[in-house]
């Protein structure tokens, strides 16, 4: 059987991301390239998926606009899309891949979308966190 936590780490590294933790009896990697937006974005390997989560934002008062806004925005997005946590409070990028046949360019189209995402929509994103 393929090492899949190891694959992925290896593609983080060449992909020059910062991995600030990781535990791989849980599948769990921490990584960050803040020049990129990305800070503290967790990686969970669980064959046979990946699942990719970065905090975004905190809703302070939950609003209709601003969901409606952020489901609209998942339209835009190439990969991954804006999901909410249980409380409906946290908004947080989030991708799934799966890791049977992973290769590099599939995990960084999925970081370089949170990095477009970003970049085109960060003062809507910052608006959104005022609510």
């Amino acid at each position: 059987m393929q090492d899949h936590f190891q694959l992925v780490k290896d593609y983080l590294l060449e992909l020059k991301y910062t991995i600030t933790h990781e535990n791989k009896g849980e599948g769990i990697i921490m990584i960050s390239k803040e020049n990129e937006g990305i800070k503290n974005m967790i990686i969970g390997v669980a064959p046979p998926i990946l699942i990719m989560e970065q905090h975004i934002f905190n809703i302070k008062n939950k609003n209709e606009v601003v969901y409606r806004n952020l489901l609209q925005k998942n339209r835009d997005i190439v990969h991954g899309a804006f999901v909410l946590d249980e409380t409906g409070e946290k908004v947080i990028f989030r991708d799934t891949l799966q890791v049977e046949h992973l290769d590099l360019n599939e995990v960084e189209g999925s970081l370089n979308s949170l990095g477009l995402l970003l970049s085109e929509y960060s003062d809507q994103i910052i608006n959104y966190s005022k609510y």
